[in-house]
């Protein structure tokens, strides 16, 4: 199992191209299933994740060719098997996203119980409550979602419960080859929500409403062959920003959309990084310790919940007390027993971290990841900590991040990729 060694100490300095954005290529990569055709798609990040949701669709009948750019042609003209196997779907949640498709264009589907990091209880009723509103019977046993609507989908009313990404981007994608029309509120506006709703009506949905709460959804009989750029990983970009401003230096990260963390931007000049941006990169600069920053983490716009763990590692080396408030998922902070392995003076109460930062406090230690985040506020941590740091089980952020140890490396890190 690979590992990765990480000698702290190096300024960040120089630029990186974004990557694109793995939560955003899944659901878009889930969407040809609704075509009879065929559906290019470029900027696709090569990550495990994206690995598995093709073999899924392999599984299932598709056909898949990749040119000299890796822009990958997904072709689902013959699918024939309707089933989502558990083996494929144990990795990754968002194999979910399959079943909206299927009952689509279907009317039936197979979909093994999904697992994925284990940061809290993501409720797949969800899901399954949005496609019964849409006419779908739906039986969960034996580990699978047995789904099928008889005259296919019919459009409907749906209010969530609660903010879901992956929920609003199943009722989507099961909304446009509906019959008549679907209203959808308190749906996700995540730009990956957007990305998804950009692809769609590309391929002739019609779907109103993007970067709302409020969607609706005509449904169409078929759509057609399109080809789609996955936008930038707002994530990562956030992430090597970050990691900036905990070491010092100057980079600049292009191929991104600033727009997409404007919250993070704003807390990164709160801890004291200097900020410039046009409309396809950022520069940051950072000549002195962090200052601490307090964050509360929302559904987008507010501050994300994938950042959490990223501004925990950074406000353990800075100046001051700051409070951080997860109010998304109950069980995400399992990266904090790890970071005061490292040295970190970190406390937790309920939802809440409370950080006492100090320069130079962290030191390198042998760390396990947890969760794909959580792997990340592990490399963040071991770039400026004292020594050799060692974070083992680095599968979870091969989900996530794509090369990158590379990326850091180009930039001035020293970090290694070992086996064993």
């Amino acid at each position: 199992m690979d590992k990765l060694l990480i000698e702290g100490g190096f300024q960040l300095n120089g630029s990186v191209t974004a990557s694109g954005a793995k939560n955003s290529a899944l659901p878009i990569l889930a969407s040809s299933i609704l075509l009879k055709d065929k559906l290019t798609l470029s900027n696709i990040p090569h990550l495990n994740d994206i690995t598995t949701m093709l073999e899924i669709l392999s599984s299932m009948g598709a056909y898949m060719t990749f040119n000299e750019n890796m822009d990958i042609e997904v072709d689902t003209s013959l699918i024939k098997n309707l089933k989502a196997r558990y083996e494929l779907v144990k990795t990754m949640r968002a194999s979910i996203l399959v079943l909206g498709p299927l009952l689509a264009r279907f009317h039936e589907a197979e979909v093994a119980l999904p697992g994925g990091c284990a940061i809290g209880s993501r409720p797949v009723n969800l899901h399954l409550d949005c496609m019964r509103k849409l006419g779908a019977s739906i039986d969960t046993s034996n580990g699978y979602i047995k789904a099928s609507a008889k005259g296919g989908l019919t459009g409907a009313n749906i209010e969530f419960s609660q903010v879901t990404v992956t929920g609003t981007e199943n009722a989507i994608m099961a909304a446009s080859l509906a019959k008549g029309q679907t209203k959808i509120t308190n749906a996700a506006k995540e730009p990956v929500v957007t990305d998804l709703i950009k692809c769609l009506n590309k391929m002739g949905a019609k779907i109103q409403g993007e970067d709302t709460d409020k969607l609706i959804i005509d449904g169409v009989k078929e759509l057609s062959p399109t080809n789609y750029s996955v936008m930038p990983d707002r994530i990562e970009i956030a992430t090597y920003l970050t990691a900036t401003a905990m070491t010092g230096g100057e980079i600049t990260v292009k191929a991104v959309n600033p727009n997409t963390i404007d919250k993070v931007l704003q807390k990164l000049e709160l801890a004291g990084a200097k900020i410039s941006k046009n409309d396809d990169s950022i520069c940051l600069k950072m000549k002195k310790l962090p200052s601490a920053v307090n964050i509360s983490t929302a559904p987008y716009p507010s501050f994300p919940t994938d950042m959490q763990a990223q501004f925990i590692a950074m406000n353990s080396i800075a100046e001051g007390q700051s409070e951080v408030i997860e109010n998304v998922f109950e069980n995400r902070f399992m990266h904090v027993q790890e970071l005061i392995r490292m040295g970190g003076d970190i406390s937790l109460a309920g939802n809440t971290a409370t950080i006492n930062g100090k320069k130079n406090s962290l030191h390198s230690a042998p760390v396990m990841a947890t969760d794909l985040r959580a792997s990340a506020s592990l490399v963040l941590a071991g770039l400026v900590a004292k020594g050799e740091t060692k974070i083992d089980r680095i599968y979870h952020i091969d989900r996530g991040y794509e090369r990158i140890e590379e990326k850091l490396n180009s930039l001035g890190a020293n970090i290694e990729r070992v086996t064993g």
